[in-house]
């Protein structure tokens, strides 16, 4: 328990911190919001050191997972729909091509 409380004070997320990584993710901080949120991070902190007070010594790790196989099926070709068939169902045509919406747009 002790050693928990150690770890705990050792490490804290102070505004620096917070400045610092605000700046590697371009994050613009006011003071008072670094300040703020340094309080809010080291809560966050304090909550996963409390875990370590909870005796998991019984608790089975959640990373094993029961066997499994994955299942497939062979690749087999076979006819499809027809091009002219396709074409017919399509909401906007431009010559033998579909149109769709843009996804990027030019800025």
């Amino acid at each position: 328990m002790a050693d928990t409380k150690q770890a705990k004070d050792a490490f804290t997320i102070d505004t620096e911190m917070v400045k610092h990584v605000a700046y590697l993710v371009r994050l613009g901080l006011s003071e008072d919001e670094a300040r703020e949120f340094s309080g809010q991070f080291s809560a966050i902190i304090d909550y996963f050191h409390l875990l370590n007070e909870v005796d998991t010594a019984d608790v089975p790790p959640a990373s094993e997972q029961p066997a499994t196989r994955n299942v497939t099926r062979e690749d087999v070709v076979a006819p499809s729909l027809a091009r002219a068939d396709f074409l017919k169902n399509v909401p906007h045509l431009e010559g033998s091509f579909v149109r769709v919406p843009k996804v990027f747009d030019e800025e």
